[in-house]
């Protein structure tokens, strides 16, 4: 069985409103591709700051400026089609009630945890770039790890997002001069502990890094630590669907992953690797 449970029915651009993206239309587009692309289930998991209730959680500007959508209309939608009903819930510290707020009053069937920023610098977004704030790279490392661990270990996510995202820029970021698996072990830690599912990401090849998440040194240690995986493309577009899926199911069976994670109502099953 092959998954995407790690999609968006819309660009990240602010012009991409619900009432254009949020269609029958649009979701038929979605299972088209994934019919196509040999995927047999998949969900969609909006972006949390793109609605109002994230303001419950963090007041970062760029969240202010995105928080416009209304969340209880995206699970009204979702709820009636085929696709599976997540969203994409960034790990803010100090936020933790307020998380498990939200997501506890909504029916989803995952949260995916995602580690964008670092205080308030982002990982992959330029216009917030965290390496202004912390031009060390193994500082910055350091510290992207630390909450991706502590993401983790929180217990209020389901799925652990593109989990070496601070590799995002490739060359064009300064990279930390210790060993990346130095880093790797404190996040390793956690998802053995919690017992997480490890997203396996193709939006990497799409990106400047040009290679899957997580990287293999990571993939290698997690798999030692026993850990589950989820394997997603982070869509943005139909198209995107299931993209790469086959370097990436070759590249899962060479770490000797057999097995994904698919979920309902927030209960965990895993199935064979199609």
């Amino acid at each position: 069985m092959l998954t995407d449970y790690h999609l968006h029915l819309r660009p990240d651009d602010p012009d991409a409103t619900p009432e254009k993206y949020f269609t029958a239309e649009n979701v038929e587009r979605y299972l088209e591709a994934a019919r196509a692309a040999g995927v047999e289930e998949i969900g969609v998991s909006e972006h949390i700051h793109r609605f109002t209730t994230a303001l419950e959680i963090w007041d970062h500007p760029f969240w202010k400026e995105s928080a416009v959508d209304d969340l209880e209309a995206y699970c009204e939608f979702v709820a009636g089609t085929p696709l599976r009903l997540g969203i994409e819930m960034d790990w803010v510290p100090g936020s933790e009630d307020r998380i498990a707020n939200v997501l506890d009053a909504h029916p989803f069937d995952y949260v995916v945890g995602s580690v964008h920023f670092v205080d308030y610098g982002s990982i992959d977004y330029d216009r917030f770039d965290a390496w202004r704030d912390v031009p060390d790279p193994d500082r910055l490392w350091d510290l992207y790890f630390t909450r991706l661990a502590d993401a983790a270990r929180s217990g209020l996510y389901d799925i652990l997002a593109h989990p070496d995202l601070i590799k995002y820029w490739g060359d064009h970021r300064p990279k930390p001069s210790r060993d990346p698996r130095f880093y790797y072990e404190r996040a390793v830690e956690a998802i053995a502990e919690s017992g997480i599912a490890v997203e396996v990401s193709t939006a990497g090849y799409r990106k400047p890094i040009g290679e899957l998440y997580p990287a293999d040194a990571f993939a290698e240690m997690c798999v030692e630590a026993g850990a589950t995986f989820a394997l997603s493309s982070d869509a943005h577009l139909p198209e995107e669907v299931g993209h790469a899926y086959d370097r990436a199911v070759e590249t899962m069976r060479g770490w000797g992953v057999n097995e994904i994670a698919v979920f309902e109502k927030r209960q965990r099953r895993t199935v064979e690797l199609g």
